[in-house]
């Protein structure tokens, strides 16, 4: 996988010179890809869970807050491709509200659920919000059934290697986008000259002043990881896209409750 995705690459910078692109130019850029699995229905991936469905979770789990997005199967992830410190088995279980809720809101969750754990089925409908109509008939948009992992590159948005505005719309016309990434960069860069995962870190940071979240949280966006987003493509809700990020250290031991997710919606 890992050499489809190199070759991948060589023939991207190949096309990209052969287009009047400087050498020096892509090279720097393309020296930042990371890789990542875009989660779709489509593609020649292997199975590796499902859109939708009711959360299966362990009986001393708490239902989250939030709908079920997505319930990955670790196992059946590709290796290598991710650049995620992922557990190798068990589910991981994304849940998200894409709707607007306040300022500096965690607005997802995520839950491991080990491989081989006893788990109960929890209600659909088991969200804090679904007695609100119109959330109701967006959680009915949620995109159902199984998902393919296709391994894929991700580059950084252009802003932070002082790329070409002709750059960037290059690799936009090559970018390959799906409904739920896992790892690399974040589809979205509007809102962050950067990366999105300096945005998830300043609004987890103000969440924690305003008292709406627990830390510690570090401000510093090194010390962060963007773990997935997911284009809703929801009536009512077009161009919102959540992003699921979470502390390096927490990845590490575990900790998928500390993850924490913002809404980008650009109508």
């Amino acid at each position: 996988m890992i050499d489809d995705l190199q070759t991948e690459l060589d023939e991207l910078r190949a096309t990209a010179i052969e287009e009047g692109f400087a050498a020096e130019e892509v090279d720097r850029w393309l020296a930042a890809t990371r890789t990542c699995l875009i989660l779709d229905h489509e593609g020649d991936g292997p199975v590796a869970g499902r859109f939708g469905g009711p959360p299966l979770l362990p009986a001393d789990t708490p239902t989250p807050d939030h709908p079920l997005v997505a319930t990955i199967d670790l196992a059946a992830l590709p290796p290598g491709t991710t650049g995620l410190d992922l557990p190798t088995d068990g589910q991981l279980l994304l849940f998200a509200s894409p709707w607007y809720l306040t300022d500096f809101d965690n607005v997802g969750a995520v839950v491991h659920v080990p491989a081989g754990a006893a788990v109960e089925e929890r209600d659909r409908y088991g969200w804090r919000w679904s007695d609100d109509e119109e959330y109701r008939e967006q959680f009915a948009e949620f995109s159902q059934g199984p998902f393919r992992a296709i391994p894929a590159l991700s580059l950084s948005p252009h802003d932070a290697y002082n790329i070409s505005d002709e750059l960037g719309e290059f690799w936009e016309e090559h970018a390959d986008i799906g409904m739920l990434q896992l790892g690399g960069y974040g589809t979205e860069s509007g809102i962050s000259p950067y990366d999105l995962v300096t945005e998830i870190a300043e609004s987890a940071v103000h969440a924690v002043k305003a008292g709406r979240w627990e830390g510690p949280v570090s401000e510093k966006e090194t010390d962060w990881v963007l773990l997935a987003d997911w284009h809703a493509g929801i009536t009512g809700l077009e161009g919102a896209v959540i992003h699921w990020g979470i502390q390096r250290d927490d990845l590490a031991a575990r900790r998928f409750d500390r993850a924490y997710a913002t809404l980008y919606w650009n109508p």
